[in-house]
């Protein structure tokens, strides 16, 4: 299904380089994660290494079971993919983290 793109007024435009912010929430089980962007992507507040977190230019992956893990990112949301402990995607199983993505972070 196609998406409509969003209409922003002039006004309400960040000038942050990345606006929009991706954030997984641990269910309390071990789970896997990867989400991708059209646009520039980095980890907010945490050292990628420490949390075993792969953050390249585009692409984040690694995993959670508790807590949250935030990125910045400009452009768009391109994919998300979710597995839990026994490798079950999203939406199959309860145990796999939630995503919250919000565009235009910035500006709230």
């Amino acid at each position: 299904m196609a998406r409509d793109v969003p209409v922003r007024s002039q006004s309400a435009q960040s000038t942050d380089p990345l606006p929009n912010l991706v954030t997984i929430v641990g269910r309390g089980v071990p789970a896997s994660y990867e989400i991708a962007v059209d646009g520039d992507l980095e980890m907010v507040g945490q050292d990628p290494a420490a949390d075993a977190t792969v953050v390249t230019d585009q692409v984040a992956e690694g995993t959670i079971d508790v807590g949250v893990r935030r990125f910045r990112f400009s452009g768009r949301m391109a994919n998300v993919h979710l597995v839990d402990w026994n490798g079950v995607p999203a939406p199959d199983s309860p145990h796999t983290p939630t995503v919250h993505v919000t565009y235009d972070a910035s500006t709230r």
